[in-house]
C-alpha cells in the first residue's frame, strides 16, 4: 500500500480525487480504488514539549534554572489531534511506500517529517519514502507532481531549518519570559511578561510610534500659490518651489518655515506676468492589482469594514471549510498557476450566483485578457486568495462573510479589465524670477478602477488644466499664502500595522538587514499575523481606542525595561538568513543554535539586573490561557501566573 500525507485535509481530498476509483471515506483518511491511501495532518499534529515535560521542578519560575536547554528534544501530541496523529502513525506503519505530500516550503517539510519520525520506522523504510511538492489543488497540476516524485532525502536540509527556527523560537520566547517576568515581579507586576522574537518587536513598533506622537511639537510651515489666468480668462493655480537659497528657512522637508519668506514671494508674483518655460505630459498605465493574499485581504477589510485581522481569518476559514467559497486562505502568495486561466468563466459565473459582485460587471469584464498574476514561476507553496468554482444552492452567507467574500470576487475580478490609463501633466512657470509647477492628472480611461470607485481616481478628474503651449502670454493675479502645521505621525490602526509588519523593512536602518527583511515575509507569517496581534491585546501590552491601536502603561513599561535590540526586527533577519543558510547546506543545524544559547546566558544574567523603573506602578496583564489553534504551530504561549 503506498500511502500519502498532506499537510492538510484539503489536500488530501485533491490528492486523491486524481487517484484510481471508488473511493471509501475512512475515519481520517480515503482508501482509493487500488488499495492506497491518502491521509493529512490538520497542521502540525505535535508541538514542543513544555519545561515541566522535561523536569516537573520546572513547574515553578525560579532565576538559578534559566537557561532551560533540553538535552534531548521531546513533542507531545496535541491534544484535539490525538486522533488523527494516532490514525496516521498505524497507517504509516503498514504502508510499503510513504509519500510526504506537505507543503513545499520549510514548514509543511517539517510538519509530515515530525509525524514520520513519531512512527519510528526503520532506516530502510525511512530512505525509501518520496516526496512531492504541491503548490496547486487543480486536478492536472496535481497529476503532474505525483508524476515528479523525489526522495525525501534530498529535503532533510529544509526540514532541519524548520526544526531549528522552531526550536529558537521556543529557547528564546520560553527563557526570556521566565526571565523578565521575574524580573518584573521586582518592581511589582505579578502577571507574566511574555517576550517573543515576532511579538515583542510588533510591541516596540506601537510603544515608538506612541511615543513618536507624545513627544511631538508641531510647528507651521507656509506654500504659497499662484493664480493664473490666460488671455481667453482660462484659470488654473501653480504652487512655488523655493529655490537652493531658501534651504537656511526650510526644514529637512523643504518645508518654508519663515511666513516672511513666503509673504514675501506672494507680493513680488501679484500682478506679474508668468512665463511656461515647459510642459510635460507623460501617459501614464496602472495595472489591475494582483489577487490578494492573506494580509492583503486583511488589511482591506480593516480599511472598508474596520474588521480586525482575526475576524477576517475567522472569516476566511468558514469561506473555506464550511462554504467552500475560496481556495485556501493562509496564503502569503499573489499569484496564480496558469492552469487556473481556463477556469475564468466557471469562475465568474459562480461569483454573480454566490453575490460576490454584480452581473452588469462581470458582463463588462473581458476574459480575453490575461493579467500578470498567472504565472507558475512565481507560484510557491500556495497561490493567491481566488473565489473557487462552487455556487451556492439554498444556503446563504452571513452579512461579513459576504463583504469578505464580495472583497475577493472583486479582485479576481479586476484581472480581466485594462489598465487605468491617464496622462500626467505638469506645467513649469518662471514668475518674477521664482519657479511654478501646474500638476494634474487627466483621466484617458478608468479601466479596472471601475471596480473600486476610487474617490482618489474621481478628484483626479475634477483636476483639470486647460489647453497650454510653451511661450502663451500668461498673468498671475495673485500670490496667496498658505499657512499649514506639521503633523505628528498617525496612530497604528488594525490595517497599517500588518502592513508595517509585513514590510517592516522600512523601519530598519541598517543596509544588510534591510536586504534580507525585503527578502523575508516580514515579521510573521500569513498564518500567524492576526494571533499575534491579538496575543498582544489578551496579554494586556495593547489595547483599542475606536480603529486606532495604542501601548498600555504595560507594554509601554515592557519595551522601556527589556534590552532595545529585543524589541527591534533585526532578530528576525539574522535568523532567516542563517535559517536560509542551513536550508541551502552552507551551515548547520548546531552552528546556528549554539550561539544562542550562549546569548540567552547574557540575556538573563542582563535580566536579573536591569532598571524596572518602568513597570513600577503599572496593572498586570490579565491572566490568558493557552489555547490550541487550528493550522500551524503559533508562537508559543505560557501559563498565565508564573510560580516564584
Amino acid at each position: 500500500m503506498k500511502l500519502y500525507i498532506a499537510e492538510k485535509p484539503s489536500l488530501g481530498r485533491a490528492i486523491a480525487e486524481v487517484l484510481p476509483k471508488p473511493h471509501k471515506k475512512q475515519d481520517g483518511f480515503i482508501e482509493v480504488g487500488n488499495g492506497d491511501c491518502v491521509t493529512w495532518c490538520i497542521g502540525h499534529l505535535l508541538e514542543q514539549a513544555e519545561p515541566e515535560d522535561y523536569d516537573p521542578r520546572y513547574k515553578k519560575w525560579a532565576f538559578q534554572d534559566l537557561p532551560i536547554v533540553p538535552s534531548e528534544w521531546k513533542f507531545k501530541a496535541k491534544p484535539k489531534t490525538k486522533k488523527q496523529l494516532a490514525t496516521v502513525k498505524r497507517l504509516i506503519k503498514s504502508a510499503g511506500v510513504v509519500v510526504h505530500a506537505g507543503d513545499p516550503d520549510r514548514e509543511g517539510q517539517l510538519l509530515v517529517d515530525e509525524v514520520i519520525q513519531e512512527a519510528k520506522l526503520s532506516k530502510t523504510k525511512k530512505s525509501a519514502i518520496e516526496r512531492v511538492l504541491i503548490s496547486d489543488l487543480n486536478p492536472n497540476a496535481v497529476k503532474k507532481a505525483l508524476s515528479k516524485s523525489k526522495s525525501n532525502s534530498e529535503f532533510m536540509a529544509l526540514s532541519i531549518s524548520a526544526l531549528a527556527r522552531a526550536r529558537a523560537d521556543w529557547l528564546y520566547g520560553m527563557n526570556l519570559t521566565r526571565a523578565f517576568t521575574l524580573a518584573g515581579q521586582k518592581a511589582g507586576v505579578q502577571g507574566v511578561l511574555s517576550i517573543g522574537r515576532v511579538q515583542t518587536p510588533v510591541l516596540g513598533l506601537v510603544v515608538r510610534r506612541d511615543e513618536e506622537i507624545a513627544n511631538f511639537v508641531s510647528k507651521p510651515f507656509y506654500e504659497v500659490t499662484a493664480k493664473i489666468s490666460k488671455a481667453n480668462g482660462e484659470q488654473f493655480e501653480a504652487k512655488w518651489q523655493p529655490s537652493e537659497a531658501c534651504t537656511p528657512y526650510m526644514d529637512e522637508e523643504s518645508r518654508v518655515l519663515v511666513k516672511g519668506l513666503a509673504e514675501n514671494v506672494a507680493r513680488r508674483i501679484t500682478n506679474q506676468p508668468a512665463e511656461l518655460t515647459k510642459l510635460d505630459k507623460v501617459p501614464k498605465k496602472q495595472n489591475p492589482p494582483l489577487p490578494y493574499n492573506l494580509s492583503a485581504l486583511q488589511i482591506d477589510a480593516n480599511k472598508r469594514f474596520s474588521m480586525s485581522a482575526k475576524q477576517v481569518l475567522d472569516i476566511c476559514q468558514s469561506l473555506y471549510e464550511k462554504h467552500k467559497l475560496i481556495t485556501y486562505p493562509r496564503s502569503d502568495n499573489r499569484y496564480l498557476p496558469n492552469d487556473h486561466y481556463y477556469e475564468r468563466s466557471d469562475v465568474l459565473a459562480a461569483m454573480v450566483n454566490n453575490k460576490g459582485c454584480e452581473e452588469q460587471l462581470v458582463a463588462e469584464a473581458n476574459t480575453t485578457l490575461k493579467s500578470k498574476c498567472w504565472n507558475d514561476k512565481k507560484v510557491e507553496a500556495h497561490h493567491a486568495i481566488i473565489p473557487t468554482k462552487k455556487s451556492l444552492k439554498t444556503a446563504q452567507l452571513g452579512h461579513q462573510e459576504l463583504q469578505v467574500y464580495s472583497l475577493i470576487c472583486r479582485q479576481y475580478l479586476a484581472q480581466f479589465y485594462p489598465a487605468y490609463e491617464y496622462s500626467q501633466t505638469k506645467a513649469y512657470l518662471n514668475i518674477a524670477g521664482g519657479r511654478f509647477i501646474a500638476k494634474a492628472d487627466i483621466i484617458i480611461n478608468m479601466g479596472f478602477k471601475v471596480l473600486f470607485k476610487s474617490k482618489k481616481a474621481d478628484s483626479e478628474s475634477k483636476v483639470q488644466l486647460p489647453i497650454l503651449e510653451v511661450g502663451e502670454p500668461l498673468h498671475c493675479n495673485e500670490g496667496v499664502v498658505h499657512e499649514k502645521s506639521t503633523q505628528p505621525p498617525h496612530y497604528f490602526t488594525e490595517a497599517t500595522l500588518l502592513s508595517a509588519m509585513t514590510g517592516i523593512a522600512r523601519y530598519v536602518k541598517d543596509k544588510e538587514i534591510k536586504k534580507v527583511l525585503k527578502e523575508t515575509d516580514g515579521l510573521g507569517t500569513e498564518a500567524t499575523r492576526a494571533g499575534i496581534i491579538e496575543l498582544l491585546f489578551k496579554r494586556g501590552f495593547l489595547q483599542r481606542e475606536g480603529k486606532s491601536i495604542k501601548s498600555t502603561q504595560l507594554g509601554n513599561g515592557l519595551i522601556n525595561t527589556i534590552p532595545v535590540h529585543l524589541s527591534l526586527p533585526d532578530r528576525t533577519a539574522l535568523w532567516e538568513s542563517q535559517l536560509t543558510n542551513i536550508a541551502q547546506k552552507n551551515t548547520s543545524y548546531s552552528q546556528f543554535m549554539t550561539p544562542l544559547e550562549s546569548e540567552l546566558s547574557d540575556l538573563i544574567d542582563i535580566s536579573q539586573s536591569v532598571n524596572t523603573n518602568a513597570l513600577k506602578g503599572v496593572q498586570a496583564p490579565k491572566p490568558f490561557k493557552k489555547r490550541a489553534g487550528k493550522g500551524r504551530r503559533k508562537s508559543t504561549s505560557y501559563k498565565a501566573k508564573a510560580k516564584s
